[in-house]
């Protein structure tokens, strides 16, 4: 029974995880009860049980396991952190719960597995489930499916995710356990209860019998939709809402307001894998589809109709396939192929849905006019495909080619293209059938009803007929006005008997409701239309205030006043409707007019008509007005009683009161009667002869206003206008004009023919009399006003005085709104209804006056000469096809959408390698925006797309000028096309910074002006967050600012959504954005008010920029970069090429001439290279290694190129024609520059296939290639690109063989190749290819190669010698001895090269040579002595772009012994050759390493050159109180433009052997450093600066310190400068954090190196630099990334050990480093790589085993390894176990097993739970005082601190015990008291240490030192012992102590007498103060102070105004006194101005 006891005082978690089953059931059911019972959700007590939970579900011991099921239920319920164990407890579940025989526990795994749903973790649940569906045991497999099925019924489709359940059904259905077909079947069956026959097609494959089954069980469904039954925690008040429903009488159809939770329509579509087919196309399909055989090229379509049987695409670069089948289509002979080939195209346009769009147009007009076969079959074919096609793409898209093919002669053609637009009708809602699209669609549709075909006049019928239905009689009604009675009853019958697509009745009255429900509950289309109408409806019925399609107000054009029609049905008026109906009444005959004149007006009134007595007259005018007054609008024959008015005299009446009065009643004939357009002839002309009558002008207006009201504007308008342009009278002209002007103003522009106009006013403007110019400028400002700024277009070649006459009133009106109409129609209204869509169409006029400009057709113009000149090679010619297209769309002013070719020779030029051409095809795309108008919409994603790539060019001018150009472009379109599809979320997927950056800052302009977006938007978003976390600083502002906006269309849920599939730390930061942005979201643009006017900006069009404006400032305007005369050669290979293919390939060049090559020849494929590398290492693919290359390696090179490169080009590559490989390098050095990243992506791609050239014979191939390395390696170089390791091996050894050609030219290419490859590739690697060139047996290989040698070894010194330089000259001065006698020369001139840098060593390196070979050598190196200039003069020739490397490696080379040779300098150095070598270095300054360390002498006599820039200012005083960044000498800007290379600069004189040039670039670094808004512009040049500071370093060391003559006051100085920098530098947390690991480690050496350089103690100020450079390595320590300063110290930790020449001081500096960043783990381990970390550590320990560090000297290393990982291992227990991923067999590492051994270890000794404090690893707590005991004494000594009578002898207690126990753990009584407390209880332990320290000090620890010992880290000597503890908690002996003592004693200089004479190096506070007692807390107090003080004296420099411009000042340390510093600082200031004198 003592087990038993013993474990029942056991707490409930440990209870859990004990070894008896009994009391784990014990403790889970405790568990259960605990569960039940916490109220909090958030309570800490669940936090313990975390990692528990999975133990709690797979218990081995079955009773126990059901018990902890039932806990983990309950804990997942309550529990608020329990979404964090989902995946290991689902994991559990499935896999030890669900095989168990127990019922009850598999019952409980489904329930874990649903409340996991239910507390929102659906996801991650149903990953778990779907894997445990791969397991071999069947009962599990049954579980899971029934888990799903259960969650699926439960939860509904909505929160569980059918698409990858559905995937993995057919498998399940061929299990071959009947188990679980028969659970997969019931699964099946539950989800088509949700979704559906969209369940169909992914089942379609599976066995006969099955699926007859399932239809069964589907049949006997319910047919009603399912509901969701249990709900989301974030669903409560769905719940409470479906809880109520079923109070209320269990499903009583939720009281229909459940509607808008109907379950969404799943498209099977949807649920399918996309197929890609385009790598599965035959190879030789492209030629056989050209094959004059008609049986190859049915093969060649047969292959392609398998293959687009698919149901669902891959989206890809169709453009080809659909270019071909087009051509079949529309030109092959054999119909058979034809209705094939139709085939092909529907099951294209089928699989790919709305990505076939971009082809749509291509396509549409060759298929119509295909239509002309009669062939049922060609037919049937050809009308799927357009039906399918249709479905990609809108209507407005292709209405354009519908009504181009509308007046084909052909009947058939007529025909099809009517049933055609019926159809399609069928698909649109009345948003998608707006009026614009109608009007045009029913004119040509009225044509075709009056054909002679009967077919074709049935057809329009159904068309109409099908129009009438879809948008309404209000909408279609306008335009049938003139359709006779029985045509209209036959297209009314048509209407009925169509069946929509949307299954809505939406025909009859279209009222206001009639398109919401079309919109609502479109069902499931089988192609995308139906997702896009239903997105159009959303998008447009939402703004408008009536559906769109009931717009009746404005009239159309010309001659058809009815369009009140419709609205006369409504009106109240109904008997206008009637008459308004015919247009024309029939005109009578004077009798019949006569005699109804005069049934209604007196017989005396008809008498005196034609009177000679005026008087008589005008007493029968009287009373015919009466007469009118009086009679009613139905009885008034309107034109009897004009005929009488115009009858004898007429119009022609002499006297002006006759007349008054005869024009008044014709004005109240207008308004009072039924006034039609005949009634209207008849007196029209008689107006216009009056109006320039000065006493009857006013009244022959008011009258034709009158016929105006009546008759309709537009009409009466152009009536008017002719009759007063085709008679002289301008008096008549001009008044006319005035008229118009007032009557547009009242009736507004509805309906107005504005060419009639233009041409009318265009006469007018040219008239001799000025008032009829001057109305006709004043009705233009009329016009303008509603037409806006492209009215000017019409008028620009007219004279420029006239010009700026119109310009001038266009200005008038400027900012102008137009004033609402107060007359017109509606006044034939009933209801007031009406005027909202009145308002509508004055909204279109805008809109619709573009669509009236004059376009013309220039699509004749676009020959295929032009298209070729676009696309030629050279780029002149090109430049010339530009500048013809640019004039050609000048002249056309506004142009027709067809542009034929022209499109994809544009879309070419974007990505041209002339960046003068990209900008002047973008301005030629500005200009075509504007020419085409509304109608480029169509055009955008074929050529809208790519301008938006553009912005990503590297060029700010381009970028600018794409912009404009999208922004000119969306002008015209609206938004709507560029954020539908894939298209833009494919943009900003690509990791282009500057494309990113611009696009999301144009995303971010234009989407708050939106109103409503498509849902593809919703693309966009992750690749949003992705660049929320883009390594570019503007790409991440950018995406922060374009948040709010995206959120303000796409909604909060929609984005938190999103971020479901990013890693949890992205997560949380980007929700966190998220939730900031939805702070300051801002509202949805509410929907106009619309006015009836337009508000019209700018004057003019304002001459649209143009793009290309620019250009000038980009310097290159006429210099043509350098690659294009190769193109030019280029060109006419090809063209000869063409010749010698000869009949091989007939056509096919031409045919995909323009077409193929526009995109991108190299696609970026993510980690597309890595993984290249990693199948190369795994073996998975040949290594790149051959003497000659065989087959096998040539097809693999192709088929990894086959993914990213263009087909087209990897078909030049690998053609067997030399020629065509000519033309693919042509090809890449055009797209070199534009597909910079696409380079970089396939470089060990393109490296390879070159390496295949150079086995080539043909010279020009080689020539040509050589050339194209030397632009990619000049490009990568600008791109600061390192050549991989598998990239230099698989190309370098293949380019050394080319140097031994025997041509000289390609030999002099190679070596230029090879001199720039240095640039990206470290020399010292290089050396050891080219040393592996010397072995061959090609002596000019041989002497190249040597000779090479020679060169690296002169440019980078000895470094570069690999493997060592002894061993490196060995092997060279084996040629000596060669039979050939250029070798020979060659190795002799390559050692004296070598002596030359590095002297007599020289001899000793080489070793023993024959007798022969040393005097050769002697006398060489005399031979050189005396003439010192020539040798280099002649390389500096033959190799001009020599420049040393920044590569990282080659710092890393440079450690160790190597560093202390000081080399004998050279005179060649100093030579003409040599200064010539320095000023052609590419990269804009380049720092030469070993130069500024080895030769002091050259550097300095090289630097006053650089130093030219009138930097002398930096010393004069400032006098202004804050520091202020000088102002650059304008000399500097010419040089520099921009920031980044000024920086560039300026770090590189830091590294300068001059010290007053180093200094003054220090203080220029400072200045930037000390503003906060400037020191931004240092990020990204961190490491460069670092490098250069300790270069600096590393100078003074060797050279400086050393040089006697030297002042070593300027050392002291240029030390001052150097930390200053770093230390403003490493308070920068942002900058300092950009430092990498390799540059961390040199700098920690360097300052490290210094700390112990005892040359500087002996300084007057030695000790106060050292002291500064102690607060420096803390700030390095404190700021850098911890991850790379950690990593550094390990690696530098590492290198001391192994190096023997480093002092043991060094190691233990390092080591007291890694003990202050151990002790900063606790806060930073969170931002750790602890992969990384560990990836260190193990190679620490595979350098130094166990063994081997115990047999150090020291045991500190040992000690600080296992402190570090004993923290590690404490602060994440044991999911450290976790991160050692990086290593690659981690079964052979020590580090696996130590840290096992530590967690064992740990968990044991502490029952799992106590802390221990690692750094404290003294002795333990004596293990006889149980835990329990000690766990009281403390709780009761931090009793006695918190009450106010004991509070100090609790302290005392603690103290005490503290002392007794030093590593007793009180952190957790601390932790959950206050911050305040827990100061409280710090500093009162201190004190009293402070206390006892004082009275009990030694009199003999005087004699220590006399000052406090620092090191480099603040640790004092008690952590020092403390860390040596014992961490393994063995006893510890007295031996122990005895050797601390030694040590500390050591340390402290007792056993070193020489120590005695200096304090030691490390002791580095500033004056003699009382020793402090040795604890950690006074060195941190110390420190604080330390750092207070030195802020103190910055902040005092600043108030005195002595602040110094170089900085020098910010190194001011403390001190003890205030006035000592002051004095200081003077004295310091003496010294500085002195020294500037």
């Amino acid at each position: 029974m003592g087990d038993d006891s013993e474990w029942i005082k056991l707490s409930i978690d440990q209870k859990c995880e004990h070894k008896l089953w009994k009391a784990r059931v014990n403790g889970y059911e405790e568990a259960l009860k605990l569960f039940q019972k916490i109220e909090d959700e958030k309570s800490p007590e669940w936090s313990k049980y975390l990692g528990l939970i999975k133990k709690f579900v797979t218990d081995s011991n079955a009773v126990a396991q059901l018990k902890g099921l039932e806990a983990a239920l309950a804990y997942v319920e309550n529990a608020h952190v329990a979404g964090k164990t989902t995946g290991e407890v689902i994991s559990g579940v499935v896999n030890k719960v669900f095989n168990q025989p127990k019922a009850r526990a598999k019952e409980l795994g489904i329930d874990i597995c649903l409340m996991y749903i239910e507390i929102e973790k659906g996801e991650p649940v149903q990953e778990e489930l779907l894997k445990g569906l791969d397991n071999k045991n069947p009962k599990i497999i049954v579980a899971c499916i029934e888990t799903l099925r259960k969650a699926l019924s439960e939860f509904g489709s909505k929160i569980i995710s059918l698409k990858p359940i559905i995937k993995v059904l057919p498998k399940l259905f061929e299990s071959r356990e009947k188990a679980v077909r028969d659970e997969a079947k019931l699964l099946a069956v539950e989800i088509y209860r949700w979704i559906r026959d969209a369940l169909r097609p992914p089942l379609q494959n599976i066995n006969s019998v099955q699926l007859k089954e399932l239809e069964e069980e589907w049949v006997k469904l319910p047919p009603a939709a399912p509901k969701q039954t249990r709900f989301l925690r974030s669903q409560q008040e769905l719940k409470a809402k479906f809880e109520q429903q079923q109070a209320a009488g269990g499903d009583a159809d939720g009281g229909g307001d459940d509607g808008d939770e109907v379950v969404p329509q799943v498209d099977a579509y949807e649920l399918l894998e996309a197929v890609e087919i385009l790598s599965k196309l035959p190879k030789d399909f492209y030629d056989k589809i050209e094959a004059k055989k008609w049986q190859e090229r049915k093969e060649a379509l047969e292959a392609v109709e398998m293959l687009v049987k698919n149901p669902k695409l891959e989206a890809g670069d169709y453009a080809d396939m659909v270019k071909v089948l087009k051509k079949v289509v529309g030109k092959d002979t054999n119909v058979m192929l034809v209705a094939l080939a139709a085939k092909c195209l529907a099951g294209l346009a089928t699989g790919l849905r709305k990505k076939f769009g971009q082809y749509a147009g291509q396509v549409v007009p060759t298929i119509l006019e295909k239509f002309k076969e009669k062939k049922p079959q060609v037919v049937q074919a050809l009308q799927e495909a357009i039906d399918a096609i249709f479905l990609t793409t809108t209507l407005q898209n292709i209405s354009e080619d519908i009504l181009a093919v509308m007046d084909n002669k052909n009947p058939t053609i007529k025909q099809q293209t009517s049933l055609f637009i019926a159809r399609s009708f069928r698909h649109c809602i009345p948003s998608t059938l707006p009026k614009s699209l109608l009007k045009p669609f029913c004119a040509a549709l009225l044509k075709h009803i009056n054909d002679s075909a009967p077919e074709v006049r049935d057809a329009a019928f159904e068309a109409l007929g099908t129009a009438l239905k879809v948008a309404g009689e209000k909408a279609v009604n306008p335009f049938l006005a003139d359709v006779d009675k029985l045509k209209l009853d036959r297209i009314k019958e048509c209407a009925e008997k169509v069946e929509l697509a949307y299954g809505k009745n939406t025909g009859g009255a279209a009222d206001k409701k009639e398109c919401r429900p079309a919109a609502g509950k479109t069902p499931v289309l089988s192609g995308a239309a139906g997702d896009k109408d239903t997105k159009d409806t959303s998008a447009k019925s939402g703004p408008l205030k009536k559906a769109p399609a009931a717009k009746s107000g404005g009239p159309p054009k010309k001659g058809k006043p009815a369009a009140a029609a419709g609205a006369g049905g409504a009106g109240t008026k109904g008997k206008k409707g009637s008459e308004t109906k015919e247009i024309f009444e029939p005109e009578l005959s004077i009798e019949v007019c006569e005699e109804r004149a005069s049934a209604v007006l007196p017989a005396s009134c008809i008498q005196q008509l034609d009177s000679g007595n005026w008087k008589e007259r005008l007493a029968c005018m009287e009373e015919f007005q009466k007469a009118v007054e009086l009679m009613e609008r139905s009885e008034m024959p309107c034109q009897a009683l004009v005929r009488m008015l115009a009858k004898k005299p007429g119009w022609k009446e002499t006297n002006f009161q006759v007349m008054q009065m005869k024009l008044h009643i014709v004005a109240l004939i207008a308004q009072k009667g039924n006034f039609s357009k005949t009634s209207a002839q008849i007196v029209l002309d008689g107006l216009v002869d009056k109006i320039g009558d000065v006493k009857c002008g006013s009244n022959a207006k008011e009258a034709m206003t009158a016929i105006a009201e009546a008759c309709l504007l537009p009409w009466t308008a152009e009536q008017v206008m002719s009759m007063a342009f085709s008679q002289k009278n301008p008096k008549n002209q001009s008044e006319t004009l005035n008229w118009l002007s007032n009557a547009i103003k009242e009736f507004g522009f509805s309906g107005l023919n504005v060419k009639a106009f233009i041409s009318n006013v265009k006469t007018a403007l040219a008239a001799t009399n000025p008032a009829v110019r001057t109305a006709a400028i004043t009705l233009l400002g009329v016009m303008y006003l509603y037409v806006g700024p492209p009215l000017r277009m019409f008028f620009e070649d007219e004279k420029p005085a006239l010009l700026s006459q119109i310009d001038a009133e266009f200005e008038k009106m400027q900012g102008q709104t137009a004033p609402a109409p107060t007359r017109g129609t509606s006044r034939h209204s009933g209801g007031s209804g009406d005027d909202g869509e009145e308002r509508d169409e004055q909204e279109d006029i805008g809109n619709d006056v573009v669509d009236l400009l004059p376009r013309t057709e220039i699509s004749d113009k676009i020959t295929a000469e032009l298209v070729s000149k676009i696309g030629d090679k050279n780029w002149k010619i090109r430049k010339e096809g530009l500048d013809e297209v640019t004039s050609i769309i000048n002249d056309a002013k506004f142009i027709q959408p067809n542009i034929g070719e022209l499109s994809a020779a544009l879309k070419c030029r974007l990505n041209d390698s002339n960046k003068i051409l990209v900008q002047q095809t973008l301005s030629i795309l500005q200009q075509l925006a504007m020419a085409m108008g509304p109608n480029i919409k169509q055009h955008v994603k074929n050529l809208g797309i790519p301008i938006i790539t553009v912005l990503g060019d590297s060029k700010n001018n381009v970028r600018a000028a794409a912009l404009a150009t999208v922004n000119a472009w969306t002008e015209q379109t609206g938004m709507k096309e560029w954020l539908e599809g894939e298209d833009l979320s494919e943009e900003l997927k690509k990791e282009n910074p500057f494309l990113r950056q611009e696009l999301l800052g144009w995303l971010a302009d234009k989407l708050p002006t939106l109103r409503s977006v498509p849902s593809d938007l919703l693309l966009c978003v992750p690749h949003l967050y992705s660049c929320l976390e883009d390594r570019n600083g503007d790409v991440r502002k950018k995406a922060q600012d374009a948040l709010p906006f995206f959120m303000m269309h796409l909604g909060f849920e929609k984005m938190a959504k999103a971020t479901g599939k990013l890693k949890p730390t992205s997560k949380d930061q980007v929700l966190a954005m998220l939730e900031k942005a939805k702070a300051i979201m801002p509202a949805k643009p509410a929907a106009p008010v619309k006015a009836s006017s337009r508000v019209v900006g700018g004057a003019a069009p304002a001459k649209f920029q143009t793009a290309s404006a620019p250009a000038e400032d980009s310097g290159s305007s006429t210099m043509e970069p350098k690659p294009d005369p190769k193109k030019a050669k280029a060109g006419g290979a090809a063209s000869k090429a063409k010749g010698a293919q000869g009949k091989k390939v007939p056509s096919k060049p031409n045919l995909k001439e323009d077409d193929d090559k526009s995109g991108p020849i190299f696609i970026i494929v993510p980690n597309g290279k890595e993984q290249r590398m990693k199948d190369e290492k795994g073996l998975k693919v040949l290594k790149w290694n051959f003497t000659t290359p065989r087959d096998e390696y040539i097809e693999q090179l192709k088929t990894q190129m086959s993914s990213c490169v263009a087909r087209w080009v990897q078909d030049e590559m690998f053609h067997t024609d030399f020629q065509h490989h000519n033309k693919a390098l042509a090809a890449m050095v055009e797209h070199l520059e534009s597909e910079k990243d696409g380079v970089i992506s396939c470089l060990d791609l393109i490296l390879k296939w070159l390496t295949l050239r150079f086995f080539d014979t043909n010279t020009s191939v080689l020539m040509k290639a050589l050339e194209y390395l030397k632009l990619l390696f000049t490009l990568l170089s600008q791109e600061e690109y390192h050549l991989t390791e598998n990239e230099a091996s698989s190309f370098i050894p293949y380019l050394i063989l080319k140097v031994g050609e025997p041509k000289d030219v390609v030999r002099k290419d190679v070596r230029a190749i090879l001199n720039r490859m240095c640039l990206i590739y470290p020399a010292s690697k290089m050396f050891t290819f080219i040393m592996e060139g010397t072995k061959s047996k090609n002596s000019k290989q041989r002497a190249e190669c040597l000779e090479e040698l020679g060169c690296l070894v002169e440019s980078y010194g000895m470094n570069v010698c690999q493997p060592t330089p002894g061993k490196a000259l060995k092997e060279m001065a084996i040629h000596i001895g060669d039979r050939d006698n250029t070798v020979r020369n060659a190795a002799l001139n390559t050692i004296v090269t070598v002596y030359n840098v590095h002297g007599d060593q020289v001899f000793k390196l080489i070793g023993n040579l024959s007798e022969k070979d040393m005097s050769m050598l002697e006398e060489r190196i005399k031979r050189a002595a005396k003439r010192p200039a020539a040798a280099p003069a002649r390389q500096a020739e033959e190799k001009p772009q020599r420049a040393p490397s920044t590569n990282a490696n080659a710092s890393v080379l440079r450690k160790g012994p190597a560093e202390d040779m000081s080399s004998k300098l050279n005179q060649a150095r100093n030579t003409s050759g040599h200064s010539e070598m320095t000023h052609t270095v590419p990269r804009e300054f380049q720092l030469d390493l070993d130069e500024i360390e080895n030769d002091n002498g050259t550097v300095r006599c090289e630097m006053p050159a650089l130093v030219q820039h009138k930097l002398d200012d930096i010393f004069e005083p400032v006098l202004i109180p804050e520091p202020k960044i000088r102002a650059v000498s304008p000399h500097f800007d010419d040089m520099h433009s921009n920031t980044a290379s000024t920086i560039n600069f300026v770090i590189s004189q830091v590294a300068s052997g001059d010290i007053n040039t180093s200094i003054q670039a220090l203080a220029q670094i400072d200045e930037v450093l000390r503003q906060e808004d400037k020191a931004e512009a240092m990020s990204g040049h961190i490491d460069q600066f670092l490098i250069a500071t300790f270069m600096q370093l590393r100078l003074i060391y060797n050279t400086h310190m050393a040089d006697e003559k030297l002042d070593k006051n300027e050392i002291v100085k240029l030390y001052s400068c150097i930390i200053g920098n770093m230390i403003s530098l490493f308070q920068m947390e942002s900058l300092a954090r950009e430092a990498s690991t390799g540059v961390l480690k040199d700098l920690m050496h360097g300052l490290i190196t210094l700390m112990l350089d005892s040359r500087v103690e002996d300084l007057e100020e030695g000790q106060q630099v050292i002291r500064s450079v102690n607060l420096l390595v803390v700030k390095v320590l404190e700021k850098s990334d911890q991850t790379n300063i950690l990593s550094a110290l390990l690696v530098l930790l590492q290198d001391s050990l192994l190096a023997t020449a480093s002092s043991p001081k060094f190691s233990e500096l390092v080591m007291k480093c890694l003990w202050r960043m151990v002790r900063l783990l606790p806060e930073t381990i969170n931002s750790i790589n602890l992969d990384r970390i560990l990836l260190d550590i193990h190679i620490f320990m595979k350098v130094f085993p166990k063994e081997k560090l115990k047999q150090c000297k020291s045991e500190f290393p040992i000690r600080t390894l296992k402190t570090l990982l004993h923290t590690l291992c404490k602060l994440k227990g044991p999911k450290i176990l976790d991160h050692l991923t990086m290593i690659e067999n981690k079964n052979e590492s020590e580090l696996e097993a130590h840290l096992c051994r530590v967690m064992k270890h740990s968990m044991d000794q502490t029952g799992s739970k106590t802390d221990k404090e690692t750094e404290k690893g003294a002795s333990r707590i004596d293990e006889k005082s149980s835990k329990a005991k000690v766990n009281d004494f403390l709780a009761e000594i931090f009793k006695k601190i918190g009450s106010k009578e004991n509070t100090k002898e609790g302290l005392a207690e603690l103290y005490e015990y503290k002392k007794k126990y030093s590593d007793a753990d009180i952190e957790p009584f601390l932790k959950n008291s206050s911050q305040f407390f827990q100061s409280y209880v710090e500093r009162g332990l201190r004190h009293i240490e402070m206390e006892k320290e004082g009275k009990g000090r030694i009199p003999s620890s005087t004699g220590i030192s006399p000052q406090t010992e620092l090191t480099c880290v603040p640790t004092s000597t008690n952590t020092v012992s403390s860390s040596i503890g014992n961490t393994n908690g063995e006893e510890v002996g007295p031996s122990v102590y005895l050797e601390r003592l030694k040590i500390l004693r050591q340390r402290c200089g007792l056993d070193n007498a020489k120590q005695e004479d200096r304090p030691p190096l490390t002791s580095l506070l500033s004056k003699p103060a009382p020793t402090v007692a040795s604890s950690t807390d006074m060195l941190h107090s110390k420190l604080s102070q330390l750092r207070e003080s030195r802020e103190h004296y910055q902040h005092l420099d600043l108030d005195s105004n002595q602040t110094h411009s170089s900085g020098i000042g910010t190194t001011t340390s403390s001190s003890s006194s205030t006035a000592a510093n002051i004095d200081d600082l003077k004295k310091r200031l003496e010294r500085i101005k002195s020294s500037r004198k």
